[in-house]
Order: C-alpha cells, then structure tokens, then sequence
C-alpha cells in the first residue's frame, strides 16, 4: 500500500469500519487512537538535516523501500513518517508499506533477533535485491530499550521513556542513520 492508504487506515480502524484481529480490541484501538496522532504531528514537523537530503538526492536509480508496519505499534508511528519524508525527497524511491500481520507476511524473512520487531525496512534495488535493511529502531533508541528491559520500571514507563527519546531526537536519527546506509549503497563516481 502506499502512505495515502496506509494513513486512510487509522481512520478506518478508528471508526470501526475496519475491525479485524487485534482492531476488534478497544486496547489496540487506543493504541491506533495515539499513534494516529504521533503520526500526523511527525508528518507536519519533521524536517531532514541538510547533509542527509544531500545522500538521499543522490540516488540516481530505482528502488523500492518496502516498510513493514502495523498500526498499533508506537515505534511505527514515530518513524514512518520519517522514512515517508525521505521517499517523498526523490522520484526514485517508491514506498511500499505492506502489513506485518497479514499476508504475504515478509516479515518472516526479516526477523530481528528471532523477533517479528517492526517497522523494518527493507530497500531493494530495481532488480529486487536487497541493498539494506533497517529497523526496529535508530540504534541510540535501542540501546536504550535493551538497557531499560531489565530495568525496575513498569512496562508504562518504559513505553514513556521511548517517546520521550523520540520527542527529543525529531527524526533525526533516523534520518542520519539512513543516510549512511544509502551512502554505502550508492558505487562512488571517479
């Protein structure tokens, strides 16, 4: 699906026109309800550091970012837009947002740590080969996860410390983070 659809969808599970499993649970729509909001305020604000546009500007080929997502997922809310920002940058990405927990269900083939952790991105060249892949999270913000996961803290807390990080971070890593893996995909000009 593309980011038109992808963001029609928080609409449609919050009106209860879409309900399938988890979106039947009002615990999961609260969940959506939040994300919907941290989506929408990162599309409006998120602004790409100088150097990064000038990487991802330098993509001259073809690709495709197939991001796997679900939309009950905090981390989601907060990068998708992020990597929707730099395919909106260049004609030569096209994005691709395709749902952890239905079919084709490709998340299988790009677990993390046996995890079905998401968002993950996969970027592939116009051949189909994958070139990178990214996700769950910028690094800094994972550290901070694994650190925290054995932490005396409540499962709220460490869901408050995480956005918080991201309110702090604007994007940014994210962005830089991708900006180095696309400058290692793209074969320096002599």
């Amino acid at each position: 699906m593309n980011w038109t659809t992808y963001t029609s969808k928080f609409t449609s599970i919050l009106e209860g026109t879409y309900t399938e499993k988890p979106y039947d649970n009002p615990e999961y729509v609260e969940y959506v309800k939040l994300n919907n909001s941290r989506l929408n305020r990162w599309d409006k604000k998120l602004v790409i550091p100088e150097e990064a546009l000038a990487t991802i500007e330098s993509i001259n080929e073809p690709q495709t970012w197939i991001l796997i997502v679900e939309h009950w997922c905090g981390d989601a809310a907060n990068l998708a837009p992020v990597i929707n920002k730099i395919a909106e940058s260049n004609d030569n990405i096209t994005l691709d947002i395709q749902l952890r927990d239905s079919e084709p269900f490709l998340i299988e083939q790009y677990l993390t740590n046996g995890g079905k952790s998401v968002p993950k991105l996969i970027v592939r060249d116009s051949k189909g080969n994958d070139l990178f892949t990214w996700g769950p999270r910028p690094a800094e913000c994972q550290a901070m996860v694994m650190s925290n996961k054995d932490a005396d803290m409540t499962a709220q807390e460490k869901k408050a410390a995480i956005q918080v990080w991201y309110n702090k971070d604007k994007g940014q890593s994210t962005f830089n983070e991708l900006a180095a893996l696309i400058a290692e995909t793209i074969p320096v000009v002599a």
